[in-house]
């Protein structure tokens, strides 16, 4: 009986238990489907969201590209005007720029042909430029300037330098004639004084010193520049260091001048400087000078002075120092003194084109020195100086 029990006990139990675990089952089943439901549901929420998000953006992006073609429609209205305004304005610069060019052929035609009837070449060009013709030019005289060099002596102003300088235009030829400054200028020897030396005459003026020299020369000089030492260095050191032989040593003080030479012989670089230094030399301290072969004193002082001059001139010419052309003339200009006018010196200007340096011609004026009331003066032989003065202008015709 008790064995019975047990076993119908057992059986509820199992049955029990079946049942718990359905309905452990059948709930669990329950929530999976109610999960499953509910992320349906939101999935279908979030899908909802996005779509409506999208559709918020596209109208805003269509927004953005309809308010930039309006913004930009705007802006073209905005420029019509200006651009119809802009409109006749390019078409008269337009027809402007093509006159002008047109213009500037035309006159590059004239002015080619000119310069063609003017001789051609940098010299054709430079007679058109300065408005002349090659006729005018090829009537123009020869010039002649009394080129003088001014030392400052204590408190008088005496010509370091005097040299006539002559140019004919025809062929570009010129001459440099030395005067010696220590030239005898009085009537009586027996008398003579210091200050009648050519070198004391400008002292009262270039003009005196100009028709001195016409009178001993006999030629008739018009014009007179006159060099200070200043000036010299300034145009020296524009056109640059000359390269130069000095012909011997020259070592001199003088200091009541305040003139101190000294320069070793031999070529080498002259500056403004050692250009005066140069110029002005005539004899060492110990009295040793220039040697008779090259011209003592004056005559050797004379000789270089030509000389520099000369290759001052060749350098000056030179065409690196092309650009410099016009701070040279103006330092000339306004540093000298002269009667020399540059509208006088511009129809000269074309024919120094042909101009070389080989073609000058140096002289100095004929004579000896001599001691005259115990004071040495230059005596110039008239007879002599008319002749070389002939020779001089054959020379340059």
């Amino acid at each position: 009986m008790n064995r019975i029990n047990n076993n119908s006990n057992g059986k509820n139990r199992k049955n029990i238990n079946k049942n718990d675990n359905k309905k452990i089952k059948d709930k669990f089943e329950e929530n999976r489907k109610k999960g499953s439901k509910k992320r349906e549901e939101t999935s279908r929420e979030s899908l909802k969201r996005d779509k409506r998000l999208n559709k918020r953006e596209l109208q805003n992006e269509s927004q953005k590209r309809l308010s930039k073609k309006e913004q930009r429609r705007k802006e073209e209205q905005k420029q019509e005007p200006s651009k119809k305004k802009k409109g006749p304005i390019r078409r008269f610069l337009k027809k402007l720029f093509i006159l002008l060019f047109l213009a500037i052929i035309v006159i590059g035609i004239l002015f080619y042909k000119k310069v063609q009837e003017n001789g051609g070449g940098i010299k054709g060009v430079l007679i058109t430029v300065l408005g002349q013709t090659l006729e005018e030019i090829e009537n123009l005289e020869t010039i002649h300037v009394l080129l003088l060099g001014v030392s400052e002596d204590l408190d008088s102003k005496l010509t370091d330098t005097i040299i006539v300088c002559s140019y004919n235009p025809k062929n570009s030829k010129a001459s440099m004639l030395s005067i010696p400054r220590d030239t005898f200028i009085g009537k009586n020897k027996d008398t003579a004084k210091g200050n009648q030396k050519i070198n004391a005459l400008y002292s009262k003026g270039a003009k005196n010193t100009l028709e001195t020299v016409s009178k001993i020369t006999g030629i008739d000089i018009d014009y007179y520049a006159v060099i200070n030492n200043d000036t010299l260095i300034k145009i020296v050191d524009i056109i640059g260091e000359i390269d130069f032989e000095v012909p011997i040593d020259m070592d001199y003080d003088d200091e009541t001048q305040d003139l101190h030479i000294h320069l070793k012989k031999g070529m080498q670089k002259i500056n403004g400087e050692k250009a005066e230094q140069l110029l002005r030399f005539r004899h060492n301290n110990d009295y040793s000078t220039y040697p008779a072969e090259y011209g003592d004193n004056d005559y050797g002082r004379m000789k270089t002075q030509r000389n520099f001059i000369t290759e001052t001139i060749k350098q000056a010419l030179a065409v690196k120092n092309v650009p410099k052309a016009r701070i040279i003339i103006e330092t000339i200009f306004d540093n000298i003194e002269t009667n020399l006018k540059l509208e006088d010196l511009l129809p000269y200007v074309p024919t120094a084109v042909d101009f070389s340096t080989d073609s000058i011609t140096s002289e100095q004026l004929p004579g000896e020195s001599e001691k005259c009331n115990n004071l040495w003066f230059y005596i110039y032989d008239k007879d002599k100086t008319k002749t070389l003065v002939k020779e001089l202008e054959v020379k340059i015709k």
